[in-house]
């Protein structure tokens, strides 16, 4: 029975009262505790003492541009490289409205005159070159993908193929991207020549660096994953007459995917690391040239905008394995792959 209070004119229910009651006495509260410490407190206590251990020994380091910078300095040098990007933007705008207004004026002369559209060519902002970075390895990343799941599944499919390709991955795998990038450096410039380029070449120099080193940890991947289906889930292949094509569709792929995704869960992770490199030599304007840039720069302040290029890049690199693995969840049956 529900129970009440009976006020002159008015009546509570008491079962909201009765239902908190109910959670407190449980062992809900105490899983829901221990959750939170585990989930929240626990990592929020690790970043503080991080955060302390970081601020106590940059102030004993001195360095030819002046003392390390602890989390304060470079908090304050990240809100001023937003500031100068607000800035530039400003600017930007500013030039399009002077440029309209001329043309206009030109028009309002000559209603038959030809009136030109200049880009705006200011100097690229640290968000501008966090987005080129991110443009610059989804670029080769989805190559690499695109190449190597179906090698993958191929070899998977094939012992004779996988012996034939297997000393050639072996081969490559362990050549280091600052190998890699002067050939590539070499060949774009030999192959890639227009007069109108639609892509600068330091960033298909860097985009093909990234392909190269993407492409076979989801190769091997791919194979083991095919090469380990439950041989009598291939058995009720033949026994249905699938075809070869039907046969990768609806039971290949599908069993595959699991591994398939840690294959691609380990390029994405090793193509964010070569693209900063690969920044750095090739000179396309990302963060890996931001890094450059500031390191030659040599200025009071370039330590701490070094070490904001530093946390950015790790915590891109967090959320872009975040999102592999969110990717993962919705792609395959295996829905607590997001929590390892």
């Amino acid at each position: 029975m529900s129970t009440t209070i009976i006020n002159p004119g008015k009546s509570f229910d008491l079962k909201w009262l009765q239902s908190l009651f109910a959670f407190l006495e449980g062992d809900r509260l105490v899983k829901a505790t221990s959750s939170l410490i585990k989930q929240l407190l626990i990592p929020l206590a690790a970043l503080g003492l991080f955060l302390m251990l970081w601020s106590a020994g940059a102030a004993s380091v001195t360095t030819s541009l002046g003392q390390l910078p602890g989390p304060v300095q470079v908090w304050g040098q990240g809100v001023q490289l937003y500031k100068e990007h607000q800035a530039e933007r400003q600017k930007e705008v500013a030039f399009y409205q002077r440029q309209e207004q001329r043309n206009q004026a030109k028009l309002a002369k000559n209603p038959a005159a030809e009136v030109k559209v200049r880009p705006y060519t200011g100097k690229p902002t640290f968000l501008d070159q966090i987005v080129t970075s991110l443009v610059t390895v989804a670029t080769g990343f989805i190559i690499a993908s695109l190449i190597a799941i179906p090698i993958g599944i191929i070899c998977g499919m094939s012992a004779t193929l996988y012996r034939a390709i297997n000393p050639l991955i072996q081969l490559f795998k362990p050549v280091s991207p600052l190998a890699w990038l002067p050939i590539v450096t070499m060949v774009v410039s030999a192959v890639y020549i227009s007069d109108e380029p639609m892509f600068d070449k330091a960033f298909i120099t860097s985009a093909i660096t990234v392909t190269l080193c993407c492409i076979w940890p989801t190769i091997i991947n791919t194979t083991v994953g095919v090469s380990s289906i439950d041989r009598d889930l291939i058995n009720v292949s033949r026994v249905l007459r699938l075809g070869w094509l039907t046969k990768t569709i609806k039971i290949v792929i599908p069993s595959s995917i699991p591994m398939m995704f840690a294959g691609l869960r380990l390029s994405l992770g090793i193509g964010w690391m070569v693209l900063i490199a690969a920044e750095m030599l090739a000179q396309n304007p990302g963060l890996g040239k931001f890094v450059w840039d500031e390191f030659q720069n040599g200025s009071s302040n370039s330590l701490s905008r070094i070490m904001v290029a530093v946390l950015v890049i790790g915590c891109l690199g967090f959320i872009l394995d975040r999102g592999m693995l969110l990717l993962q969840r919705w792609a395959t049956w295996d829905r607590n792959a997001v929590l390892r």
